[in-house]
């Protein structure tokens, strides 16, 4: 797939809103997703990113831009769409593209990122690339990635983890590859997106600050108690 698709030229400077919830929270049930899904549309979500099988059903019943889909197994090492066979489940669910793990780390099924790029290429199915360092990125745009992301920037040991956006990671990615770069991790204000979509990348991930209540109350509640 070395043509840009029209579903990731359509995201070309614009938000893509992630729609997730923790286990045990109130918020997670695939109908809540889609709905809240639902709303960030109307706010003008150019896609949604969500995970599991059942909220990439529902979300994609309830909304009309693209739907990045993912496959949390597990919460250490590679769990994001971690095997071929979680990939083409979250295509199969209706996902238009798919993110996956594309760390250098040994996946479960001992299949290469390359070898599974190649596979989901076959089946016609686009892949969103989940990188850590600028050599996972590397990595994947040898594999023949449609897109590239710093999602899991900071979170594999390779970089530090910032406190807010890793813009030093992205502005390496907007400089090496051709490629769709796409920003995501920790972005917490609309300026901070904004200055993403400046330093060149295709478009901007946000999800905790516009879809985690939680947290987003955690902030308030700790600014007020810093002030009792």
């Amino acid at each position: 797939m070395n043509e840009l698709e029209p579903v990731i030229a359509g995201l070309q400077g614009k938000l893509i809103v992630s729609v997730q919830a923790y286990p045990g929270e109130p918020l997670r049930d695939p109908a809540t997703i889609a709905r809240m899904a639902a709303a960030c549309e109307q706010g003008g979500a150019a896609a949604i990113r969500c995970q599991g099988l059942a909220d990439i059903a529902a979300v994609k019943g309830q909304v009309s831009v693209p739907v990045i889909g993912l496959w949390k197994e597990g919460d250490a090492g590679v769990y994001i769409t971690p095997t071929l066979r979680h990939a083409r489940a979250c295509s199969l669910a209706g996902a238009d593209i798919v993110a996956v793990d594309a760390t250098r780390r040994a996946r479960p099924d001992g299949l290469s990122y390359a070898e599974v790029v190649a596979a989901l290429h076959a089946e016609k199915i686009l892949v969103m690339a989940d990188c850590g360092s600028l050599e996972d990125a590397r990595m994947a745009a040898a594999a023949g990635s449609d897109i590239i992301s710093t999602t899991l920037a900071g979170y594999t040991g390779e970089r530090e983890k910032t406190a807010g956006p890793d813009f030093e990671l992205l502005e390496q990615c907007v400089a090496e590859f051709d490629i769709p770069v796409i920003a995501e991790g920790r972005f917490y204000s609309p300026e901070e997106a904004a200055k993403a979509i400046d330093l060149g990348a295709w478009a901007v991930v946000v999800g905790t600050a516009i879809t985690h209540p939680t947290t987003i109350t955690n902030w308030f509640t700790d600014a007020v108690a810093s002030r009792a």
